[in-house]
């Protein structure tokens, strides 16, 4: 078993996206194109299926979970000590042992009551949902951070941050998200945070 080290400070609608399916149209006039040069029925029934798989791949799917939220999303650890499972279930031995409240964890899958789990670092296991808050948070990465007044580069600075910190997500709006460290309120790029997809809103 190991032991997460845990972070040195204190301080959920995927879309898989392609480009547009072909129109009807275009499957009428390639239907008549395999009509004309004679083709057999077999031929034809291949053609045509496989242009309808290639439609159905184009077009964009929201990945569903049973309990009808999205995956992946995001989430937060609800206790100090979380341990972190090889698979869905008691019977699982623990691979990992989260070590920090309120760390952001990316949820990746679920069955039953158990999700499975990822943190910044890519590390990955099974933990009970009893574990998870919707409280969401994030970690600062890439070293140290400004924290600015404004969503804005030249905004002035309220304090800078260390890499690893957690701070908790109050808004995100472009490439901005305003956030709370150590009762300190300011804005951070989005870029700079792992907790919050790239073009997701929160308010």
């Amino acid at each position: 078993m190991r032991l997460s080290r845990g972070l040195e400070l204190d301080a959920a609608e995927y879309i898989f996206s392609g480009s547009k399916g072909r129109s009807t149209k275009h499957m009428e006039r390639l239907t008549a194109l395999v009509y004309s040069e004679g083709m057999s029925r077999s031929m034809i029934i291949a053609i045509a299926f496989a242009g309808a798989t290639a439609m159905l791949l184009a077009t964009p799917m929201v990945a569903i979970a049973d309990t009808g939220l999205p995956l992946p999303r995001f989430a937060s650890l609800r206790a100090d000590k979380v341990h972190l499972r090889t698979g869905p279930g008691m019977r699982y031995p623990v691979d990992w042992i989260f070590v920090q409240r309120n760390m952001p964890v990316e949820i990746v899958a679920e069955f039953e009551n158990w999700r499975k789990v990822g943190d910044w670092q890519g590390t990955e296991g099974w933990v009970h949902r009893s574990m998870l808050s919707g409280k969401r948070t994030a970690v600062i990465k890439d070293g140290i951070q400004p924290l600015r007044r404004g969503p804005a580069s030249n905004a002035m600075l309220v304090a800078r941050v260390m890499e690893k910190v957690v701070a908790s997500i109050l808004e995100c709006e472009s490439d901005w998200c305003r956030v709370e460290v150590a009762k300190k309120r300011g804005w951070m790029r989005r870029t700079h945070i792992w907790g919050v997809y790239r073009n997701e809103q929160l308010n």
